[in-house]
C-alpha cells in the first residue's frame, strides 16, 4: 500500500486505516481463518509501513519550512511596498492642503473685488434710474407723455413701475408748486392700475395662470392690489355653485382654487383665508338665514333640527378646509367666522330647545291620555295629600275608595320611547350647539325635564293611579293589578338609566354638575321605590286577603273533626286545592313582574306572610285523629306549593309547620319525644302546647301534663 498525504485527509479513522493495512498483508486478516494468520508477516509489514510514514514526514516537514520561508519574504515585500505608499499619501496630502490654501486666497480676493465693483456700480445704477425718473418726470410737467413706455400697450408692466416710483416721488413734493403734476401722476397711477386689474381678469377669465401671475406680482406694490384679490375671489366664484348643495360646492371650490392660489399669489395663505371669509359671511351666512329665520317663528322643531344640520355641517365644512395653509392660527380664525355667523341663533338656543322639549313632552303624554280616553287626576303635594300620603305608608290602609283602572297600567313603553328620543336629540344639539362652558349647565336642564314628564309626570302618575287601584284587604276580588305597573316601571326605569349613562353622563361627567344630576336621579329613584314598595306591601295584603277570603268560605269545621271517622275518602280539602292554585299563580306573577333581587325579596315576604296565614288558620279548629290526618296532608300541599317560591326560608318554615301537625296525630306516649325532634326541639314550648291543645283528645288524654 503506497503511502501518500492524501490518505490522512479530513475525516481520518485510524483505525479504519489499521484495519485497511492488516487487511491487505498477506496472513494478516482473517482470510483463511485462524491457519492461516502470520504474525511474523503482520509485524513486518507494520515496522516497514512505519518507516514508510516516517520518510512522508520529513517529506511534509521539508515542504512546510519552503513555505514558511516563502511566506516571510512576501511578508517584508509587502510591507516595503505599503511604508512606499504611505509616503506617496502623506506627499499628496501636503500638496492638497497647500492647493485649498490657494483656492481659498483666491476666493478672498474675488470676493473683494466684487464688493469694489458693486460699490462703485450701485451709484452708477441709481444715478442712471434716477436720470430716467427725471426724464419721465419732465414729460408730466410739459403735459406732454412721449416715451414708448407710456404709449405701447405691450409694455404696461415696465409703465406701472415707473409710475410706482413717480407716484411715491410726487407725494414727497410741496402741492402749492407742483399739484398740477402730482395730479398728472395720480391719474396716470390710477389709469395703470385699472388697466393691470382688466388685465388680470382677462387672463383669469382665459385661465392664463402665468399671466395671472406675472400682473399680481406688479399689483403687489399698487394700492389697488387688494382689489385685484377681491376681483380673483369674486370671479372663481361664478360657476361653481351649480348644485345643491352649498356646502359641498364650497369644500370642492377651496381644494381647486388653493393650488391656482400657491401659483399666482406671493402671498397665497391671505388670499385662501379672505377667499374663505368671503364664502362664510357672504353666501354661507345668507344661505343659513333664510333657512334659519323662515322655521323660527313658525315651527321650532324644524327650527332646531336646521341649526342643528347647518351648525354641523358649517364645522365640519371648517375641519376640511383647515387643511390649507390660511396663515398661523387657522383653527381660532375659522371658529371666529362661525362664530360671527351662529351668534345670534345660539345665544338663546336653550331657551327654545328646553320651550320646545316641554311642549313636545307635554303633547306626547296629553295624546296618550286622550287614546286612552281619560281625563288626568290631580295628585298634587302638601297639605292634606301629604298627610294621606305618611298615614297610607304606615299603616296601608287605603284612603277613600279605590278606582277601576279596568286594567290598564297608564304606562306606555311608545310614550316612553318617544320621551327619550326626543330628549336624546336635545342632548346631541345640546352637545353641539353649547358653548362649552356652558353645556354642563344646559345638559342640566334637559334633564330635570326629562325627570319631570317621564319620572314624575308619567311614571309617578301611573304609581299613584295603581295605588288607588289596589283594593282593600277586606275585599273579595283578586286583582293584581299593581304587578303588571311594576313590571312596566321596572322595564321603563331601565331605558331611563341607560340614557342618563349613555347621553348625559358624557356631557357633565367633568363638571360640577355632576354631584346635582345624581342627586337629582337618586331623589326620583327613591321617591319611586318608595310608592313601589307601598304598593307591592298593599299587593301582597289584598293576596293574604283573597286567600283568607277563601279559606273562611270554603274551609269548614267538620273538614277537621268529620262526623263519621271511617268514611273520609278526600285527600286533602278543597279549601287547600282553590288556595294553592291562588298561590301558584300569584308566585308566577310576582316572579314575571319582578327582576334581580327584587324576586326574591318579594317573594320571601309573600312566603312568610302566606306561613302565617296558614299557621293561624290552622289555630282555628279542633282535630280528630282522623282530621289531624287530613290537615297533615293539606300543609303537605302547601309546602308542595311552597316549593315553588324557591325561597330555602319559606321552605323550612312550611316543613316545621309540617312537623307541627304530627302533634296532631301522634301517640300520647310518644308526643314528648315528637317534640324533642329535630325541626321542634328549637320552638318555644308555648308554640308546641299551643298545637297540642287543638287535639279533640287534649283534655281526656291528659296530654296537659307533658308541657307542665
Amino acid at each position: 500500500m503506497a503511502t501518500t498525504a492524501e490518505l490522512f485527509e479530513e475525516p481520518f479513522d485510524v483505525d479504519e486505516y489499521i484495519e485497511r493495512l492488516a487487511w491487505r498483508t498477506p496472513g494478516g486478516g482473517s482470510r483463511g481463518g485462524a491457519e492461516a494468520f502470520d504474525p511474523k508477516r503482520l509485524l513486518e509489514e507494520f515496522v516497514d509501513h512505519i518507516e514508510e510514514l516516517k520518510m512522508l514526514d520529513e517529506r511534509i516537514q521539508r515542504r512546510v519550512e519552503k513555505l514558511e520561508q516563502q511566506c516571510q519574504k512576501e511578508a517584508k515585500e509587502f510591507a516595503k511596498k505599503v511604508q512606499e505608499l504611505q509616503k506617496s499619501n502623506q506627499i499628496a496630502f501636503q500638496h492638497f492642503q497647500e492647493l485649498d490654501e490657494h483656492i481659498s486666497y483666491v476666493a478672498t480676493k474675488v470676493c473683494h473685488l466684487g464688493d469694489q465693483l458693486e460699490g462703485v456700480n450701485t451709484p452708477r445704477q441709481r444715478a442712471v434710474e434716477a436720470q430716467k425718473l427725471m426724464k419721465y418726470f419732465n414729460e408730466f410737467l410739459d403735459g406732454e407723455l412721449k416715451s414708448d413706455i407710456f404709449t405701447n400697450p405691450e409694455k404696461i408692466k415696465e409703465a406701472a413701475d415707473i409710475i410706482q416710483k413717480l407716484h411715491l416721488i410726487a407725494q414727497e413734493l410741496p402741492f402749492d408748486r407742483f399739484a398740477e403734476v402730482k395730479s398728472k401722476i395720480a391719474s396716470k397711477y390710477h389709469d395703470l392700475e385699472l388697466q393691470l386689474i382688466q388685465e388680470f381678469t382677462n387672463a383669469q377669465r382665459k385661465n392664463e395662470i402665468s399671466r395671472m401671475h406675472e400682473v399680481a406680482a406688479v399689483l403687489l406694490h399698487f394700492k389697488g392690489y387688494s382689489h385685484c384679490v377681491d376681483v380673483y375671489i369674486k370671479q372663481c366664484q361664478e360657476g361653481s355653485y351649480f348644485r345643491n348643495d352649498l356646502f359641498e360646492d364650497t369644500a370642492l371650490l377651496c381644494q381647486r382654487v388653493n393650488k391656482e392660489v400657491w401659483e399666482v399669489f406671493s402671498s397665497p395663505e391671505n388670499v385662501m383665508a379672505k377667499l374663505i371669509q368671503n364664502i362664510f359671511e357672504i353666501r354661507l351666512q345668507s344661505f343659513i338665514r333664510d333657512r334659519l329665520e323662515e322655521s323660527k317663528k313658525s315651527d321650532a322643531e324644524q327650527y332646531l333640527k336646521n341649526l342643528y344640520d347647518l351648525y354641523t355641517r358649517t364645522t365640519s365644512l371648517a375641519s376640511k378646509l383647515a387643511e390649507f395653509d390660511l396663515g398661523t392660527d387657522k383653527q381660532t380664525f375659522l371658529a371666529k367666522i362661525i362664530k360671527g355667523i351662529f351668534i345670534s341663533y345660539l345665544e338663546n338656543y336653550i331657551e327654545i330647545e328646553t320651550g320646545y322639549l316641554k311642549n313636545r313632552s307635554s303633547m306626547v303624554l296629553q295624546r296618550y291620555y286622550d287614546s286612552k280616553n281619560h281625563q288626568k287626576r290631580a295628585y298634587g303635594t302638601g297639605g292634606i295629600q301629604d298627610l294621606k300620603e305618611r298615614i297610607r305608608q304606615r299603616t296601608n290602609l287605603p284612603l277613600g275608595p279605590s278606582i277601576d283602572t279596568h286594567g290598564e297600567t297608564f304606562l306606555s313603553q311608545e310614550v316612553v320611547v318617544n320621551l327619550l328620543q326626543e330628549t336624546r336629540q336635545a342632548f346631541e344639539r345640546c352637545h353641539r350647539l353649547s358653548d362649552p362652558s356652558d353645556l354642563p349647565k344646559n345638559a342640566f336642564r334637559i334633564f330635570t325635564i326629562l325627570v319631570e314628564y317621564l319620572c314624575v309626570e308619567h311614571i309617578d302618575y301611573a304609581l299613584e293611579i295603581g295605588l288607588a287601584a289596589i283594593p282593600s284587604t277586606d275585599s273579595k276580588t283578586s286583582s293584581l293589578y299593581f304587578l303588571d305597573v311594576v313590571q312596566q316601571a321596572n322595564t321603563i326605569f331601565h331605558l331611563f338609566d341607560k340614557q342618563f349613562n349613555d347621553h348625559l353622563m358624557p356631557l357633565i361627567s367633568s363638571s360640577p354638575k355632576l354631584p346635582e344630576c345624581l342627586q337629582k336621579k337618586k331623589e326620583v329613584i327613591e321617591q319611586m321605590e318608595v310608592k313601589l314598595d307601598t304598593g307591592i306591601d298593599r299587593t301582597l295584603n289584598c293576596m293574604i286577603g283573597h286567600m283568607k277570603h277563601i279559606l273562611s268560605v270554603e274551609q269548614k269545621k267538620t273538614d277537621f273533626k268529620p262526623e263519621d271517622e271511617n268514611n273520609v275518602l278526600i285527600q286533602y280539602t278543597n279549601a287547600c286545592v282553590k288556595v294553592c292554585g291562588y298561590v301558584g299563580k300569584q308566585v308566577e306573577k310576582n316572579r314575571n313582574s319582578m327582576d334581580g333581587k327584587n324576586v326574591d325579596t318579594v317573594l320571601t315576604e309573600l312566603g312568610v306572610r302566606f306561613h302565617r296565614l296558614i299557621h293561624e288558620h290552622l289555630q282555628q279548629y279542633t282535630y280528630s285523629s282522623m282530621g289531624g290526618m287530613l290537615a297533615i296532608c293539606d300543609v303537605a300541599e302547601y309546602r308542595k306549593c311552597a316549593k315553588e317560591f324557591k325561597i330555602p326560608l319559606v321552605l323550612q318554615l312550611f316543613d316545621t309547620l309540617h312537623a307541627l301537625c304530627n302533634l296532631l296525630v301522634v301517640a300520647p306516649d310518644n308526643l314528648k319525644q315528637v317534640c324533642s325532634g329535630e325541626q321542634l326541639t328549637n320552638l318555644d314550648k308555648n308554640i308546641l302546647h299551643a298545637f297540642v291543645q287543638l287535639r279533640s283528645d287534649y283534655r281526656s288524654a291528659r296530654l296537659g301534663r307533658h308541657f307542665s
